[in-house]
């Protein structure tokens, strides 16, 4: 699988080791940055990130800042993404199974590297159950406008 990764200033060191764990688990990366500790506006981040989802260069994407909420809010207006900060593995299960969720968003200053990388791997693993949820994701969708 193929993901993009974006970061702030706070998530670069955390964003460096997901990008190392799915590397090691076979999996493509884009990093999209920011590389270095300046200050920078993640909303911008973000969106070169979930660009790469919506066009269907990247099937799925990470993203990290202080909180992880930021960058989901900034993930959602981006069209075709679905985006949710994963505090644990229920909810990472439950994002992919009923909601697709396809942009998976954390936060380094509230959450430690065991936790991000087991809900990661729920994440990467899970898969989006369909029959009744199809109905609730295309109204998700229609939301987004034009």
């Amino acid at each position: 699988m193929k993901f993009a990764l974006a970061n702030d200033r706070p998530g670069r060191q955390l964003c460096e080791t997901i990008k190392a764990w799915l590397e090691e688990q076979g999996h493509e990366t884009v990093a999209m940055g920011s590389f270095n500790d300046d200050s920078v506006d993640y909303p911008d981040f973000a969106k070169k990130a979930c660009d790469l989802v919506s066009s269907g260069e990247c099937e799925r994407a990470i993203l990290v800042c202080g909180s992880g909420i930021g960058m989901a809010i900034s993930a959602n207006k981006i069209k075709g993404c679905r985006a949710a900060v994963l505090h644990n593995e229920y909810e990472a299960k439950m994002f992919r199974a009923h909601n697709n969720g396809n942009v998976a968003c954390f936060g380094a200053r509230q959450q430690g590297e065991e936790l991000v990388l087991s809900c990661l791997k729920v994440f990467v693993e899970g898969e989006f159950e369909g029959g009744r949820h199809v109905p609730r994701v295309d109204k998700m969708t229609a939301l987004e406008g034009d």
